[in-house]
């Protein structure tokens, strides 16, 4: 049996033996332990609800609940925020337990209403109740009422079954009546008679169901209004797997790979030593560390294959950070200026006027238009942007990108224009979209940086087997030393990026990985003063499609 073989076979047994017991274990575990926090949930939710709707149905108002919210968040662990659609926010168990108030969690709220329904004995046919309402209404309005008031005043109020459905408040075990809450009346009696005769006598259920919406918006004003509950934040703990267990697990998979490493013999100790330690070297940042691989076996080929993804790995980390450099600089100053005025907005130093809200909006465009860009482009530098190939008119290209920039040209006061090839087509083949977003990039561009006076040309020509598309500038001109650089991402001649001049600082970068997946280029020429030329040259279709002649 081969050294790959037998390698193989071993490592398969044991991942396959490791993989089945972790993942028994593990699922084990974390259904039971999910089972027991769901329920946990459950009855923490039950609890902290019933106890608050308790609070309000015996008290009358909201107030002073502030210490039943922090008993039970002491007993529960949860996180309670509550309020009124009224009142707003009523008390937070963070601010009551000295906490800083933390980002709340992603649990719908619920709701608590501890309004009375009303209620009538089964026999009652529906105008008896009709004409009870209104004494109920009146009763409970003047109850609640005093209820409420000596809650305010700090006095014990005693609640008991009454009519109805309806509870009946008391003093301390004191019938209603003591001062200084005395005077609590009833509201209007013949506003509570009119709204009750309103209800039609269209049998007992329709009848009920009109007097109770009519019991519960004539105690609005009085009775407690439904309370808003918010459990948890973004920051509460879960539970966490049993170590024990898994932790058995482990060691047992690390007794079954050493038991494999020894079994490996010295013939490859050698060159896995030198893997094992560059490896170790790789990961703790160490990019450049490469191991000598000479031979013809598997060890030495797998020494081949690390080095070259080590080089990957070296050339791949030098890219990503000059990419989150880049990034981090072109959105670091607008998105410190979304913050200030956010901030003096949110502090009253500034108003809210259409200018404003305007440059705001323009500043969110941009980060949106960089953020569009460099999805486009990783998709093209990929492979995966989609191109819809078809045969086309170079000369409506041009006219079109022409007529869809003439606007914005027009706004900076640049001349745009298009020439050459006249009568007929200039056919080519490819993606007429994504043609149109690399050339409007190019003249984009040309608008930003030429001055007002000036102006931007679309020339359209064909040499040979080749249709090429200038967009030729009057602008300030590119200096030498820059025109290797033009198509690095977010690189710019102007280094000041305003508004006026500063695109995403990736059009050229898309334009050119579009033209070069249409088996073109772009070239560039420019003098520093005088102004620029960027070329797209594209193949003509071969064949029966006409050479790329007009017809």
């Amino acid at each position: 049996m081969s050294f790959r073989l037998r390698v193989f076979s071993l490592v398969l047994l044991v991942a396959v033996a490791a993989s089945g017991a972790t993942a028994w274990l593990t699922l084990r575990q974390l259904t039971g332990q999910v089972r027991e926090s769901a329920a946990a949930d459950r009855q923490s939710m039950a609890a902290i609800t019933e106890e608050l709707r308790a609070y309000g149905a015996g008290h009358g108002t909201w107030d002073g609940v502030a210490a039943t919210v922090r008993t039970l968040a002491e007993e529960t662990g949860q996180r309670i925020r509550i309020g009124t659609d009224r009142q707003g926010q009523i008390a937070d168990s963070d601010t009551l337990l000295g906490r800083d108030p933390r980002p709340g969690g992603t649990a719908p709220p619920l709701l608590v209403d501890p309004r009375p329904q009303l209620e009538f004995p089964a026999g009652w046919d529906a105008a008896s109740m009709r004409k009870v309402t209104p004494n109920v209404i009146a009763s409970y309005t003047s109850d609640v009422s005093y209820a409420a008031c000596l809650t305010r005043l700090g006095q014990p109020v005693t609640v008991l079954r009454g009519k109805f459905g309806m509870p009946a408040f008391q003093d301390g075990g004191k019938a209603p009546g003591g001062a200084p809450c005395a005077g609590t009346g009833s509201g209007p009696r013949q506003a509570h008679t009119a709204a009750a005769e309103a209800c039609p006598l269209s049998g007992r259920a329709g009848t009920l169901a009109c007097l109770r919406r009519v019991f519960t918006e004539r105690t609005a004003a009085v009775a407690p209004q439904p309370l808003t509950v918010r459990l948890g934040a973004v920051d509460d703990a879960g539970q966490t797997l049993a170590a024990g267990p898994t932790a058995l697990v482990a060691a047992g998979v690390a007794a079954a790979v050493l038991a494999c490493a020894l079994l490996l013999g010295r013939a490859v100790l050698r060159p896995v030593r030198a893997l094992t330690a560059a490896s170790r070297g790789l990961g703790e940042g160490d990019l450049g560390r490469r191991v000598p691989a000479s031979g013809r076996d598997e060890i030495a080929e797998l020494g081949r294959s690390f080095n070259r993804m080590a080089g990957s790995l070296q050339d791949s980390e030098e890219r990503q950070r000059r990419l989150v450099g880049d990034i981090a600089h072109e959105l670091r100053t607008p998105l410190a200026n979304l913050r200030g005025y956010l901030e003096a907005l949110q502090d009253g130093v500034l108003e809210a006027d259409a200018e404003l809200l305007d440059s705001l909006h323009e500043e969110v465009l941009l980060q949106q238009r960089i953020v569009d860009d460099l999805q486009d482009l990783a998709l093209a530098e990929a492979g995966a942007l989609t191109y819809h190939r078809r045969p086309l008119d170079a000369r409506e290209l041009v006219e079109a990108c022409r007529t869809a920039h003439s606007a914005r040209a027009a706004a900076a006061g640049v001349a745009l224009e298009a020439v050459g090839a006249g009568p007929g087509t200039v056919r080519l083949y490819g993606d007429p979209d994504r043609l149109r977003q690399a050339l409007g990039n190019l003249v984009g561009n040309a608008v930003r940086h030429t001055a007002p006076g000036g102006g931007v040309r679309l020339e359209l020509d064909e040499r040979g087997e080749m249709v090429r598309i200038a967009v030729r500038d009057t602008g300030s001109g590119i200096p030498a030393a820059d025109l290797p650089h033009l198509f690095d991402r977010f690189w710019r001649a102007d280094a000041a990026r305003g508004r006026a001049t500063g695109g995403s600082g990736l059009g050229l970068s898309i334009a050119r990985q579009i033209v070069a997946d249409h088996h073109g280029a772009v070239e560039v020429a420019s003098e520093v003063g005088v102004g620029s030329v960027f070329t797209v040259v594209l193949p003509a279709p071969r064949g029966g499609a006409g050479g790329g002649v007009r017809d």
